[in-house]
């Protein structure tokens, strides 16, 4: 009785088999790295976030070309003698912030009697309770709309400070973004002296035709850890070809900017288009953090002083969140090291701060940190 023997594979049907194996196992790895971020857990306390809707995009930048119209019509070249000996330039201070501005008190000290120096407009998340702040100040709630951190809504929300700003009064001339956490470390005269000149100059106008020399205060860094991660963020190759990885930057999310590099960010719709769009790897994304840095390196790279004006201590960071001080760490000594910089200005604020530290900032603002 003879047996069946097994029919024995041919070479090119072992061939085959291999090359239909390795290349499920590729595509099982590309549809593993897809959508493992749908699977697995997300970031502490963040939650996937949608793309901002398109009515809500068209509200923003109608918002963002009505300010660019206005400074065209009514910019520094058609501004009369008359009405710049009558005005003075301006700083506009926009407080992005999602709670209670507990600082107030300590912000009101630093702004009294220069009224005619500064405007103040906030944008405060309107899904959260606020209390009014505890100043005398005029202060400009903006039309604000609800942000998460790590998405393109932050970017918005400062465009829209920025475009509010412009719109109410054509002096402002340098914004600086602040959060709720933040402290001023020098009195308002330093700050304004610095950036602007002395206000009590009868040449002070000058700045309204200076701009073009104005600089911007923006951190913008390359070379930093995980840079390659934040860029591919979205996929590996969805920033291309408008920004190539050897131009991608990252920041502080907080910055001075002056009022042409503004102007800019308020105009600008390309790179927008990149940096609007949903991420994948949520632990790299941080759009606050590399819009701006990367819009300005690109466009106005020595217009730009590459560093922040705003102290972060990230010596004991938790979650992507800095240190924050609390009340027993507050004295003179510690603010004199806060503004302490490397670089050509010492830093003019300081964050994060939680609300116990009011009581000794304000004892200190009595003493002496308003002084200088």
């Amino acid at each position: 009785m003879s047996s069946l023997a097994s029919p024995t594979p041919s070479p090119s049907s072992s061939a085959s088999s291999s090359i239909i194996y390795s290349l499920t196992f590729l595509l099982s790895l590309f549809l593993l790295c897809l959508f493992a971020p749908q699977f697995f857990p997300l970031r502490k306390n963040q939650e996937r976030q949608p793309p901002i809707p398109i009515n809500k995009e068209l509200d923003d930048l109608h918002l963002f070309e009505l300010a660019s119209n206005i400074e065209l019509s009514h910019g520094v070249p058609k501004i009369s003698h008359l009405r710049i000996a009558n005005s003075h330039p301006k700083i506009a201070f926009l407080f992005l912030t999602n709670s209670d501005l507990v600082f107030a008190p300590l912000w009101q000290r630093f702004f009294q009697g220069n009224e005619h120096l500064f405007n103040v407009y906030i944008h405060a998340d309107p899904f959260t309770k606020l209390s009014p702040p505890d100043w005398s100040i005029r202060a400009n709630f903006i039309p604000a709309k609800k942000t998460h951190r790590g998405s393109p809504t932050l970017v918005n929300a400062a465009r829209r400070l920025l475009a509010n700003a412009i719109i109410d009064d054509s002096s402002n001339l340098y914004f600086a973004l602040l959060s709720q956490h933040c402290i001023p470390l020098h009195s308002f005269k330093f700050i304004y002296g610095s950036l602007l000149g002395n206000p009590d100059s009868p040449s002070s106008y000058k700045a309204f035709g200076n701009q073009h020399r104005h600089k911007s205060y923006i951190e913008i860094l390359s070379g930093e850890p995980h840079l390659f991660n934040r860029y591919v963020a979205r996929g590996p190759r969805v920033m291309l070809p408008e920004i190539s990885f050897n131009r991608f930057r990252i920041g502080s999310q907080f910055f001075v900017l002056a009022k042409r590099h503004s102007l800019l960010v308020l105009k600008e719709r390309m790179l927008w288009r990149k940096f609007k769009l949903p991420c994948i790897d949520l632990y790299s994304c941080y759009p606050e953090e590399h819009y701006f840095p990367t819009l300005l390196s690109m466009e106005d790279p020595k217009g730009c002083s590459h560093y922040t004006l705003t102290r972060v201590n990230w010596s004991d960071s938790i979650d992507g969140h800095p240190h924050t001080y609390r009340s027993p760490e507050v004295s003179p000594k510690l603010l004199r090291q806060l503004r302490t910089s490397n670089s050509s200005h010492s830093y003019f604020f300081a964050r994060k701060f939680a609300p116990d530290c009011l009581k000794p900032l304000l004892k200190i603002a009595e003493e002496a940190i308003f002084r200088d």
